[in-house]
């Protein structure tokens, strides 16, 4: 069954390059356009989309409106956000993914039609396969509730029950121990939800590589600040991990951890070669941990396209770290943890709302 896309944008050159990269991709069919958001919300009630592309700053009604509309009227039409490489299409964006759009990308400008069209279409395929298979996954999930995991993890990734209870309390005192934490699609949601769950008195660093460029993961770290009971900052380069606080991975640099003299915890950022076609890259931190503070992490695994973050767990997990997946129901894309379980390096299978609760129980199994 082909995937309807609403192409929303309010120029036209872009809506005519969007709609041919989109039509140049199997199993899309592109069903109309719409040049500003009340025309997208006529258009989606006439046409049923399956998804729409939106941009965010439109005249009449922005992108940012037209999700507010859809969450309010119920509907479950897939979004992709469309942002400008700006500070403000950066704060817009991480809106925008915590009201539930799918995924995003930046416009190109810099090349010529046809440079710009290849960048879109090379863009917009792996978000569409994705969203195909989400889109196919939740249907199997309508017509056949599966019931909730409850076998021990072993070599092949099962999940590991989670008891039904409240998250633990925090942990009093650091012990040198880290919460590590990967996520790609569908990142800025997860995190909404796991990092607000995590006390104060915590007792660990909690370090994010959530993939995103430049100019859009200090709106992300702000925004979480606001919503949790630890701070959230953008990390910078050198500074001493403090217990009780999120560092969140700048966007285009890596973060890596190296160990003090006295076991304390500096972070890194390095401009290396991306990792997985990633910078930031979840595996450069996860192996940085291994090699630096072995033994010492909790990891956990989020939503996400791709296998960053696999390689480095497998490492993780010979110096002993505790280590945790989302379960496929509760993710926007089943690819991150389901690379790291079909690997045998998950100890427990969790949904989302359960995430921050196996951290505050793995933190307890970290040696101090």
């Amino acid at each position: 069954m082909s995937i309807r896309v609403l192409v929303v944008d309010d120029t036209a050159v872009f809506r005519r390059a969007i709609s041919e990269a989109l039509s140049g991709l199997p199993g899309v069919e592109v069903v109309g356009t719409a040049s500003n958001g009340k025309l997208a919300l006529a258009r989606v009630d006439a046409l049923q989309p399956d998804l729409l592309t939106l941009d965010i700053e439109m005249p009449e009604m922005n992108g940012i409106e037209v999700l507010e509309s859809l969450n309010a009227a119920g509907l479950k039409t897939g979004v992709i956000m469309l942002s400008s490489l700006t500070r403000r299409g950066g704060e817009l964006t991480v809106r925008a993914l915590e009201l539930g759009a799918f995924d995003f990308l930046t416009k190109p400008e810099a090349g010529t039609p046809a440079e710009n069209l290849a960048i879109l279409r090379e863009q917009l395929a792996p978000m569409i396969r994705a969203f195909e298979h989400r889109r196919d996954v939740r249907a199997i999930l309508r017509t056949a509730p599966l019931k909730s995991p409850r076998t021990r993890a072993g070599a092949a990734g099962a999940a590991a029950a989670l008891p039904a209870e409240p998250p633990a309390r925090g942990l009093s005192r650091s012990g040198g121990r880290v919460v590590l934490i990967g996520v790609s699609t569908g990142g800025p949601a997860a995190l909404a939800t796991v990092l607000p769950s995590l006390p104060a008195d915590l007792g660990a660093p909690v370090l994010v590589v959530q993939h995103m460029p430049p100019m859009f993961t200090q709106p992300l770290a702000a925004s979480l600040a606001r919503k949790c009971s630890i701070p959230v900052k953008e990390a910078e380069e050198g500074e001493l991990a403090q217990p009780n606080c999120a560092y969140l991975a700048p966007g285009g640099k890596h973060m890596k951890v190296e160990a003090g003299r006295r076991g304390e915890i500096f972070l890194r950022l390095t401009d290396d070669p991306p990792e997985n076609g990633c910078r930031p890259s979840v595996d450069c931190l996860f192996r940085s941990a291994a090699l630096q503070i072995p033994g010492r992490s909790v990891a956990a695994i989020l939503t996400g396209m791709g296998n960053d973050g696999t390689a480095g767990l497998k490492l993780l997990k010979r110096s002993g770290c505790v280590s945790i997946a989302q379960d496929e129901s509760s993710c926007v894309v089943f690819g991150m943890p389901k690379e790291a379980i079909a690997a045998g390096v998950v100890d427990t299978v969790a949904p989302l709302d359960q995430v921050a609760g196996a951290i505050l129980r793995s933190l307890r199994e970290v040696p101090a």
